[in-house]
C-alpha cells in the first residue's frame, strides 16, 4: 500500500482549485456493487486535458482487477476492492509524468 497516495491526490485536487473548476468539476470516488471502487477525475481545465493517457487493463484475479482509462473530459479507474490506493497511484504516475518538460 503507498500511504501518500490519499495525501497526493489532495495535493493534486487543491493545485486545481481555482474558484470554479472545483464547483462543476472535481474527483469522485465511490464503491462498485461486485464489489469494487470506481474513481472519476475531470480533466477539463486542467493541464491533463490534452495528454495521452495509454489504458490500463488487469482483470486476472477476483479482489485485484483494475481498470483505468480516458474519456475526452475524464480520468475512470475502476478496481477490486483492494485496489484504491493503486487505482489513486496510476492517476498521479500519469500526472506527474505528464506535467514534466
Amino acid at each position: 500500500m503507498n500511504s501518500e497516495a490519499i495525501p497526493r491526490l489532495q495535493r493534486w485536487y487543491l493545485a486545481q482549485c481555482n474558484g470554479e473548476w472545483e464547483h462543476n468539476r472535481g474527483v469522485s470516488i465511490t464503491t462498485l456493487d461486485n464489489p469494487g471502487w470506481s474513481i472519476d477525475i475531470n480533466l477539463s481545465g486542467t493541464d491533463l486535458e490534452s495528454k495521452v493517457f495509454e489504458t490500463v487493463e488487469r482483470l486476472e484475479h477476483q479482489d485485484e482487477w483494475i481498470v483505468c482509462q480516458r474519456t475526452p473530459t475524464q480520468f475512470q479507474g475502476r478496481g477490486g476492492p483492494l485496489m484504491l490506493d493503486r487505482i489513486i497511484a496510476i492517476f498521479l504516475e500519469w500526472a506527474d509524468e505528464s506535467s514534466g518538460p
